[in-house]
């Protein structure tokens, strides 16, 4: 079992660290029975109110795995019995170019023959 926590106080970090190990500051690992599992699941979401919550355990599935999240942006989502995580997709902000440069439009208006769409003159 793998548990992951941000932004959780600093009394459920230490409740938890009764039952699994600590390996870097928010993640916690451990082998708990399903029963003490479930009851640090239910700690954990009452308080870690604010916080958000990812937990990965082992279970008897084609994947071996099962997700539990907590107020996080990723959710997960069964596909013909795969879970995937399904992030949120990102607001897209258009960079595509409405009008050419002033640069350009300067350079076209000066051309003898572009403007009237005949074939203008090569300048040397």
């Amino acid at each position: 079992m793998t548990l992951v926590l941000t932004a959780a106080p600093p009394g459920l970090r230490g409740d938890l660290t009764k039952w699994l190990t600590e390996i870097s500051p928010g993640v916690f690992v451990g082998n708990p029975g399903a029963r003490v599992r479930d009851r640090l699941w239910a700690r954990t979401v009452q308080l870690c109110r604010d916080g958000r919550a990812i937990l990965v355990y082992s279970s008897d599935n084609e994947q071996g795995l099962e997700f539990r999240v907590h107020n996080h942006d990723w959710q997960p989502v069964d596909l013909d019995g795969i879970t995937l995580m399904l992030r949120p997709s990102a607001p897209t902000t258009s960079t595509a170019r409405t009008t050419w440069s002033t640069a350009r439009a300067n350079r076209r208006s000066r051309r003898p023959g572009w403007a009237a769409g005949g074939g203008g003159s090569i300048r040397q």
